[in-house]
């Protein structure tokens, strides 16, 4: 009884294991330094998964005017989509991150300027605190 479900399992295997690709490209965008705790961006199969960004510049600088700083974060995810080969257009989905549920307008003002129709699903969620002192984070899924 067991034998033919190992001769299918075998059978599937054979048969299928060539078109899984478990392979895993990370993404730098120019001038970020590879290792660290953690990767800005991660290919697997044509699917770019994309770190939270904050509204943090090139310089680690957080801007005071607060649709600045979510037009920041949404600029420092689509230096990873590019840097994929990708634009604002392949992403799928989004995660936002907030501290405070009172700027969720503002954010979503910059935010449909950056994603235009079909939009890509989206979560917001109202947080206490963020690591470092930036007010919103996003990440992102992309699809080419």
């Amino acid at each position: 009884m067991l034998k033919p479900i190992i001769s299918s399992v075998v059978v599937i295997l054979f048969f299928f294991a060539p078109t899984i690709r478990t392979d895993r490209k990370i993404i730098l965008p120019p001038g970020a330094k590879a290792g660290g705790n953690w990767s800005p961006g991660i290919l697997l199969d044509g699917t770019l998964y994309v770190s939270g960004m904050g509204g943090e510049d090139a310089n680690g600088k957080i801007p005071a005017d607060f649709e600045a700083e979510v037009k920041q974060s949404l600029d420092n995810i689509g230096v990873v989509l590019k840097e994929a080969g990708m634009s604002p257009a392949d992403v799928v989905s989004v995660q936002v991150y907030l501290t405070d549920v009172n700027t969720f307008q503002k954010m979503n003002a910059v935010y449909t300027s950056y994603f235009k129709d079909p939009r890509p699903t989206r979560t917001t969620v109202v947080v206490a605190k963020l690591v470092g002192a930036g007010r919103i984070e996003i990440t992102a899924t992309a699809r080419k």
